[in-house]
């Protein structure tokens, strides 16, 4: 008889998936073993290697208790299985706040807020976007992802390392609040690397240096808003 899985009543602690898959193959145990160790020591009888597949990938994350069962399996602290937050409800879930008491301190209705959460969607004005930032003690990039902004960012900057970066300056700064010299530093630099590779394609024509190049250059456009926050700190320091 199959064991449905009970529904979670408090929000999940955002999850480290790569981090769970790194540490059980570091063990040399597959998911069956993984699923197995949670039903026959935790006494959680619905856990299957499916499930623990799924965490692994990113389609769903365990509970409160699950991760601390699978934290036990894989002789590791809860910590190093639990992620940085990244949407509006994670990041209020780490800061130890209710809903309401985010909802009050922006200036939005409780059900309103509570439905920007459940859409990951973030419709706030200006005014209501630095009360949140300052609420959850957002940084910067953290703010940009809550508030939807990243994909548009990354479209901004995959076109500034193709084309002429220059171009981009004013469009970047609009969405991201930096000093203009700053920026115009960061993605300079950016382009140069970007470009350095891209040549260096050219140069070693079609042998494994080239491919390797090649795949580098779209690994870095794949991770361009992780590369723009890596160089604005550094260059901030």
């Amino acid at each position: 008889m199959r064991v449905q899985r009970p529904q979670a009543h408090q929000p999940t602690p955002p999850f480290n998936a790569p981090a769970a898959r790194r540490l059980r193959a570091a063990l040399g145990m597959g998911p069956e073993h993984v699923a197995y160790g949670m039903r026959a020591s935790y006494g959680l009888p619905y856990v299957t290697p499916d499930l623990v597949a799924a965490w692994e990938r990113g389609i769903t994350a365990p509970s409160g208790p699950e991760l601390t069962a699978l934290a036990g399996v894989l002789w590791c602290s809860p910590g190093e299985l639990i992620g940085a937050p990244r949407t509006l409800r994670e990041h209020r879930v780490a800061r130890g706040l209710a809903p309401e008491d985010v909802a009050r301190t922006v200036g939005l209705e409780l059900l309103a807020y509570q439905r920007m959460e459940e859409s990951d969607e973030w419709r706030g004005n200006e005014r209501q976007s630095a009360a949140l930032a300052d609420v959850l003690d957002l940084s910067l990039p953290d703010f940009i992802t809550v508030t939807g902004r990243d994909d548009k960012l990354a479209e901004l900057l995959r076109s500034a390392m193709t084309t002429r970066w220059q171009a981009y300056v004013r469009p970047v700064v609009k969405m991201v609040p930096l000093d203009r010299h700053l920026l115009e530093d960061v993605l300079g630099e950016m382009h140069t690397h970007y470009q350095g590779q891209m040549a260096a394609t050219l140069s070693w024509g079609g042998g494994s240096a080239a491919a390797d190049s090649s795949e580098s250059g779209r690994d870095f456009l794949d991770r361009i808003v992780d590369h723009f926050w890596s160089m604005v700190q550094r260059s901030t320091y």
